[in-house]
């Protein structure tokens, strides 16, 4: 079992910044697939960015691209979400979640974390 725990979420205005960060423990984290998703009350959870295993390859939703950078750090067992340049629509709870493969672009992840808000004031 893969608990993940999503951190670094909070309030900032419209063109600040946050760090969100997925971290676990007591797994290899290096042989996961990561993502991130976000969603909205009332809505489905979107696709924001995903990361290989090995941190060389990374995918970004449109709307995302140019101004979040998913990275990761497995000696630390943590990936990141920077997020720049937020929007109020950028507004939700942000997940991580992990699956065992190379590099995993789908909806059907593993595990996933518990979600951390974010809220970009307008």
């Amino acid at each position: 079992q893969v608990q993940l725990v999503e951190s670094g979420g909070g309030l900032v205005q419209a063109g600040g910044s946050l760090r969100l960060s997925c971290a676990t423990s007591g797994r290899t984290f290096s042989s996961y697939a990561v993502g991130w998703f976000r969603q909205v009350p009332g809505k489905e959870r979107t696709f924001v960015a995903a990361i290989s295993r090995s941190g060389d390859s990374t995918v970004y939703a449109d709307s995302e691209k140019g101004r979040f950078t998913i990275s990761r750090d497995n000696a630390k067992n943590t990936v990141y979400l920077q997020m720049n340049a937020l929007k109020p629509e950028d507004t939700a709870v942000y997940y991580c979640a992990a699956k065992q493969t190379a590099m995993y672009l789908g909806m059907h992840y593993d595990y996933w974390g518990q979600g951390t808000q974010v809220t970009v004031s307008s």
